[in-house]
């Protein structure tokens, strides 16, 4: 910004300890104020309901570090805030769509500045626009034709349970159970989450759980398509699955997904739909003396905590509580773990986005992350939300890592020890 000459204050002569200055040596110059930048760009975002937070950041930079997509490129809500002070309009940026909403930015910030409500207001008012990346919006599309964001057929939903070897009912023959087992996308249709999935089910039935699924009648929660900021479609399938829900009685819903757990639980109620929410973890952690764990594994594992399992929902003891019990089983903790976890960067629509993301990173942080997962010298690398079964194979592969180290759901070691 050029200088106003009418800032410029100088005196003919001036003295400072004995010595005389003349005018150009005692310049000194106006305050510029803030109000002399141009700051439309960033009333934009904080004029948008929920996205106010923006405009509390004092760039002290403590969100960038722990950011996991700073990580292996360059991101944070400081740049983000600094790039708005230099004019860049977030709404149609590439670096609206970068955030995993993962939270760590929000867990160190001072000013509480929440990009967790900041991203999916201006994301919304971007997919309003059809401003969206073409892998996110073809994501979006399949939800509303099918259900899920995969493009799956909705009479498919429930074929997993032919290879459950077990008795898997079925809410609508049912009628009434104390679990109604809200299995989600990728556990129904991606083959490694039908793996798990299969898995519980063998779980459950040894525990005699009285539950039922919904099959075919289960639609996708879509909290991740709410994050992303098609917010109309998740309000849509909330409603639709609410009407569901009201068909059965049960005392609990229970959860494979942590990203379902994070939708029914804080974001179903604001549409009338208030249930007792349980991640599975945290639902078997208590009753596994009642599953005869007799098989030794005799292995070394790693955790990697979901961020909206631990991060978003508070939970991290009870994966590890199950990993502890299971016979024979070592754990060895990577170095970002628990509240510090680092990110698979799935979240926030990111499940969708890889291709976008490939132009703007190093590496996927899922490579990263297996990365570290191998330091540690584990045989396998546990996880217990479905996006990561699929990522963090898929990063084993395309780091070199292959036959060094196994992805598993936990659910997975608990029937394996079992025997």
């Amino acid at each position: 910004m050029p200088i106003d000459k009418n800032q410029i204050i100088e005196k003919e002569k001036a003295v400072v300890d004995g010595i005389e200055l003349t005018a150009d040596w005692n310049r000194m110059f106006e305050q510029r104020v803030i109000f002399d930048y141009d700051t439309s760009a960033l009333d934009k975002v904080t004029d948008v309901a929920n996205a106010e937070s923006m405009g509390w950041c004092y760039q002290c930079g403590n969100c960038v570090p722990v950011c996991p997509v700073d990580n292996v490129g360059e991101y944070g809500p400081r740049k983000i805030f600094r790039s708005l002070q230099l004019g860049v309009d977030l709404f149609t940026s590439d670096e609206l769509w970068k955030c995993t909403s993962c939270a760590q930015c929000l867990r160190v910030c001072p000013k509480e500045v929440d990009m967790i409500k900041i991203m999916p207001a201006i994301r919304e008012e971007a997919v309003l626009e059809g401003d969206v990346p073409e892998e996110l919006q073809e994501a979006f599309t399949n939800t509303f034709e099918y259900g899920n964001p995969m493009g799956e057929s909705q009479r498919k939903r429930a074929d997993w349970v032919q290879n459950a070897g077990v008795e898997v009912p079925v809410m609508k023959d049912k009628k009434a159970a104390d679990l109604l087992w809200f299995v989600e996308c990728y556990p129904a249709y991606h083959n490694r989450g039908k793996e798990a999935s299969v898995a519980l089910a063998k779980i459950l039935d040894k525990l005699q759980a009285d539950y039922g699924i919904l099959g075919t009648e289960e639609k996708c929660s879509c909290d991740s398509q709410r994050i992303a900021g098609e917010v109309g479609l998740f309000e849509e399938f909330a409603e639709e699955n609410i009407k569901t829900f009201s068909k059965y009685k049960f005392n609990k819903i229970l959860v494979t997904d942590p990203h379902a757990l994070n939708g029914l639980r804080k974001e179903y109620p604001k549409y009338g739909g208030d249930y007792d929410v349980v991640h599975y973890t945290t639902y078997l952690a208590p009753l596994l003396d009642k599953l005869n764990l007799t098989r030794s594994l005799d292995i070394k594992v790693t955790f990697h905590d979901p961020c909206y399992l631990g991060r978003h929902n508070g939970e991290y003891a009870a994966p590890r509580n199950i990993i502890n019990a299971l016979p024979g089983v070592e754990l060895i903790e990577m170095g970002r773990c628990k509240e510090q976890s680092y990110c698979c960067g799935g979240g926030g629509g990111g499940m969708w986005l890889d291709g976008f993301m490939a132009d703007h990173v190093t590496e996927r942080l899922s490579e990263n992350r297996v990365k570290e997962a191998v330091e540690t010298g584990a045989d396998v690398l546990v996880v217990c939300c479905p996006y990561e079964v699929s990522r963090f194979e898929d990063a084993v592969k395309s780091t070199g890592n292959e036959g060094k180290l196994l992805v598993k759901d936990i659910a997975e070691l608990i029937v394996e020890a079992m025997g």
